[in-house]
């Protein structure tokens, strides 16, 4: 018993669907589908699974020596605690230009850590490209004041949210069976986690 070996627990399937569910719901609000009303939603969601759960994910990444993981979904977890409280408190207060910078930042973050996914399944480099160009239209469409591009930046989320629930499947089912189930492009040299890489 001493002699074992601790397997530590694989928490991208949390933190990959964490961010999904977040990503979803502000996304359809985004793209048109709810008004403003529905904001209250996601920022309970934001504030639980998108921020709280992102960030357990990614200190559990700490222990099995997963830089980009902890790095994806501690920042992003981060990012959903830090809307939420812009929404909350902030929103009548700042300028849109100002939110523009804020988003056109996480699409800068988001374009490096997608050049760092490049050995990674192709999922997860799915994931990182439709999101750095989500980030780049919402910021967009805060500086030029268009429904339009909000709208396209909603749909591009929409787009992130539905690649990131089936890495968090494939994820899961990989745990589970020891193979991989789902295709999420591995490779020939893939046989660990997409967030472990």
């Amino acid at each position: 018993m001493a002699n074992e070996i601790k397997k530590f627990p694989n928490p991208a399937p949390l933190g990959l669907a964490g961010f999904a569910l977040t990503t979803w719901l502000l996304s359809m609000v985004n793209a048109g589908w709810y008004s403003g009303e529905a904001m209250g939603m996601v920022l309970a969601v934001a504030l639980a699974f998108g921020g709280t759960a992102q960030m357990i994910a990614g200190v559990m990444e700490l222990p099995r020596g997963n830089t980009f993981g902890a790095t994806a979904f501690t920042a992003y977890g981060a990012f959903w605690w830090s809307f939420a409280l812009f929404v909350l408190f902030l929103h009548d207060k700042v300028p849109a230009s100002f939110v523009g910078w804020y988003l056109c930042l996480w699409g800068v973050f988001t374009f490096y850590m997608w050049l760092a996914t490049f050995r990674s399944p192709k999922v997860l480099q799915a994931i990182f490209f439709v999101l750095w160009i989500t980030f780049f239209l919402l910021a967009a469409g805060e500086w030029m004041g268009s429904a339009a591009v909000r709208s396209a930046g909603g749909y591009a989320g929409l787009v992130t949210a539905v690649l990131a629930f089936y890495l968090s499947a494939g994820e899961m089912l990989m745990e589970t069976y020891g193979r991989e189930i789902l295709p999420i492009g591995l490779g020939r040299t893939a046989a660990m986690p997409a967030m472990a890489r």
